[in-house]
C-alpha cells in the first residue's frame, strides 16, 4: 500500500476550489472542492475551453491569459453561484503555460471577513487593555516562557520587555530579579495562585495572581499574571492613619472647645452622666424643641442648664424669661404669667401690664418649681401650651403666643399626679422631653472641676489669691452636699471671702468636718475608708495603664473623660513610660 502523498492528494485537500487551464484556456485540473462548489464532474469537461464550461469565469481567465496579468480577489455574481476568485498565471523560463484559478463562495468569504475583521477588532482592544493597564500583566506559556509583558509590568520590575521574553521564569528567579514567581506556583498547583513578590531592583512589594488557562486535552498553555504595586497600597494605608489621627484629634479640639463654651455659660460636665445629659440638652436647643421639663434636686442646676438650652438655640437672641412658681401667690403668679387689660383688679395698672408669655415672645420662658403651681393655673397654663394662645386678665380676645416653654421642679411630679395635686394632661404635656439631672454626689467627677470653677470666678472677682492643696479637695470629695452645686459654690465663696490664709483647707476643714460629726459619720472614719478608695482606684487606673498606650485609650478602659483620666493620674503621681 502506497502511504507516499502526491501533489494531487494536497490539491484535492485544500478547502478551495482549484481549476487549471493551459496557455489557449483549456482545462487541464478541477479539484474536488471545485467540482463541489461549481456542481461539475471533471470527467465530462476536460479538455474543453474554459468559456464553453464556465461562461462568467472562463472570460476573466482568458482576460489574465491575454494580458499578462493576474487577477485577485475578482467577484463574480452566477445564477447559481457568487464566487470570489483570484487567478494567477504559470511561467516556465519565460513562457506563459498557462492559468491557475482558485475560488470559493462569496458567502463563505464574507463569513471570513468579518470573523477576520472581529478578530482583529478584538485583537485591538485586548492590546490596549494590555497596554493602558495600570497593573503590570505578564504572559507564560505552559513551560513557563515568557510570552509577553506590559509597560506597566517593566516600569514596575525595572525592566525591559526585550530582557525577558523567551526566557523561563525560573532563570529570572535564578537571576535575583524577583524572590520567586508565582508563574511556577501556578504550573505546579495547576490553580490560580496569588504571592507577594519583593522586586530587587525597584525595592517594590508586588501582589502577584496568576492564572492557568487550560487548552481542549487539559493542558496548561498558557499562565496571566496580574501584579500589583503593594508598595503605593502601604503608604496610602500609612496616609490614611495620619488623616484618621487628624480628624481624631480635630475631634478632641472640638470636644475640648465645647467644654470650654459650657464653662463660659457656668455649666461644668466632666462626669459621664452630665456630659450625656448636656449632648441631649444641645439636641434639643437645635431643633428648638418645646416642652422639655428638668427633673433634679434643688441645687443641681436646672435654671442653669434652661439657660444654656435657650442661648444654644436659635431664639438665643430673643428674651429668656423665668418665673419661680413657687414664689408668688396665686392671684399675682396669674397676673404675672398671662398679663391684665386696664381695671381688671383693684390695684391694676391704668395702662394694663403684657404677662410673661407675651415677654418672652420669640424666645424662651422657664418656668421654675412648676410643680407647685396651683391647680387652677395648671388649667389654663394646659390650654395656653395647647393653643398658644393666651388671654390677659380682663380680657376679651386672645392674642397669639410663640415661645419655648422649659419647666423644672424638684419634687416627683408622678407622685403628685397620684396624689392629685397636679394634673395628669399638663404633666404629659409638660414632659414631651424631660431631662433629670443627678445629685451632685453621684457626679464625682464634677465637683473637682466646679471646685476649680468657683474658686477661680471667687477669686477674680474679690481680688484674692486662695487655692486649695490636695487635702482641701480631699475634704470637698467626702462631703455629701445635700445642697448639690449650689452648697458647693456657697462654700467657696464663703471660704475665699472669709478664710484668713492663702490655702483654704483648715477653714474648709473647720466648715465640713463638724456637719459630717452632726451627721453621725465619725471623721475617722470618713478618712480611712476615703483612704482605702484612693489606694484602689490608683491600683486599677496603674492596672488600666498597663494597658493602654495613651490617656485616650485609658480614658476608654475606664468609662471616663480623657481630662478626668489626666487629673487622676496627675493626683497620683501617675506617668505612661
Amino acid at each position: 500500500m502506497d502511504n507516499h502523498i502526491t501533489f494531487e492528494d494536497i490539491v484535492h485537500a485544500t478547502s478551495n476550489g482549484i481549476l487549471v487551464t493551459d496557455a489557449r484556456g483549456m482545462l487541464l485540473h478541477l479539484n474536488r472542492e471545485a467540482e463541489k462548489i461549481l456542481e461539475l464532474q471533471a470527467g465530462q469537461h476536460l479538455g474543453r475551453f474554459i468559456s464553453d464550461v464556465l461562461p462568467l469565469t472562463g472570460p476573466q481567465v482568458m482576460e489574465c491569459l491575454q494580458t499578462g496579468r493576474p487577477k485577485l480577489g475578482h467577484q463574480i455574481i452566477g445564477k447559481k453561484v457568487d464566487l470570489v476568485l483570484s487567478i494567477t498565471l504559470i511561467r516556465k523560463n519565460g513562457d506563459l503555460l498557462g492559468a491557475v484559478c482558485t475560488f470559493q463562495e462569496l458567502g463563505a468569504f464574507e463569513n471570513m471577513a468579518k470573523k477576520l475583521r472581529s478578530y482583529k477588532r478584538l485583537n485591538r482592544q485586548l492590546e490596549t487593555i494590555f497596554k493602558a493597564s495600570s497593573d503590570g500583566i505578564w504572559v507564560c506559556d505552559g513551560r513557563g516562557t515568557v510570552i509577553s509583558i506590559n509597560e506597566a509590568s517593566e516600569r514596575l520590575n525595572g525592566i525591559r520587555a526585550r530582557e525577558v521574553v523567551g526566557r523561563n521564569v525560573s532563570q529570572l528567579v535564578a537571576d535575583g530579579l524577583f524572590d520567586r514567581s508565582v508563574t511556577l506556583e501556578v504550573l505546579k498547583n495547576r490553580g490560580q495562585v496569588s504571592l507577594m513578590q519583593y522586586v530587587q531592583r525597584t525595592g517594590r512589594y508586588l501582589l502577584a495572581t496568576g492564572t492557568p488557562a487550560f487548552d481542549d486535552d487539559g493542558r496548561i498553555h498558557l499562565v496571566v499574571v496580574n501584579e500589583r504595586d503593594m508598595t503605593d497600597l502601604n503608604a496610602m494605608r500609612r496616609e490614611l492613619e495620619q488623616s484618621h489621627m487628624a480628624v481624631r484629634k480635630m475631634k478632641d479640639e472640638l470636644v475640648e472647645l465645647s467644654m470650654l463654651e459650657l464653662k463660659r455659660h457656668g455649666i461644668v460636665a466632666e462626669s459621664p452622666s452630665m456630659q450625656q445629659i448636656l449632648r441631649a440638652a444641645l439636641k434639643l436647643a437645635r431643633l428648638e424643641a418645646s416642652n422639655i421639663l428638668i427633673l433634679g434636686q434643688s441645687g443641681t442646676g436646672k435654671g442653669l442648664l434652661a439657660k444654656f438650652i435657650h442661648q444654644s438655640s436659635d431664639r438665643a437672641r430673643h428674651p429668656f424669661i423665668q418665673i419661680n412658681c413657687a414664689a408668688l401667690p396665686e392671684h399675682l403668679l396669674e397676673a404675672e404669667l398671662f398679663g391684665y387689660e386696664r381695671g381688671a383688679f383693684t390695684g391694676a395698672r391704668e395702662q394694663g401690664k403684657a404677662g410673661l408669655f407675651e415677654l418672652a415672645h420669640g424666645g424662651t420662658l422657664f418656668l421654675d418649681e412648676v410643680g407647685d403651681l396651683p391647680l387652677p393655673l395648671q388649667a389654663k397654663l394646659l390650654k395656653c401650651l395647647d393653643d398658644h394662645e393666651i388671654l390677659r386678665l380682663g380680657a376679651t380676645r386672645p392674642k397669639t403666643i410663640d415661645c419655648l416653654v422649659i419647666a423644672a421642679t424638684n419634687q416627683d411630679l408622678e407622685e403628685q399626679v397620684r396624689r392629685r395635686r397636679f394634673r395628669q394632661d399638663l404633666f404629659y404635656r409638660l414632659n414631651t422631653f424631660s431631662l433629670k439631672i443627678p445629685p451632685l454626689r453621684e457626679r464625682r467627677d464634677d465637683i473637682l472641676e466646679l471646685a476649680r470653677h468657683f474658686l477661680s470666678r471667687y477669686n477674680e472677682q474679690y481680688d484674692m489669691n486662695k487655692r486649695l492643696s490636695g487635702s482641701g479637695l480631699q475634704l470637698l470629695l467626702r462631703h455629701p452636699f445635700a445642697g448639690n452645686v449650689r452648697e458647693l459654690k456657697n462654700i467657696l465663696k464663703r471660704a475665699v471671702v472669709m478664710a484668713e490664709g492663702e490655702v483654704l483647707d483648715d477653714f474648709l476643714r473647720a466648715i465640713l468636718e463638724p456637719a459630717a460629726a452632726e451627721a453621725g459619720q465619725a471623721p475617722g472614719g470618713r478618712i480611712r475608708l476615703a483612704h482605702e478608695l484612693q489606694r484602689t482606684e490608683r491600683r486599677l487606673i496603674r492596672e488600666a495603664m498597663a494597658r493602654c498606650r495613651n490617656t485616650r485609650e485609658l480614658a476608654a478602659e475606664l468609662g471616663i473623660s480623657q481630662p478626668t483620666a489626666v487629673r487622676k493620674m496627675q493626683r497620683y503621681g501617675l506617668r505612661f513610660r
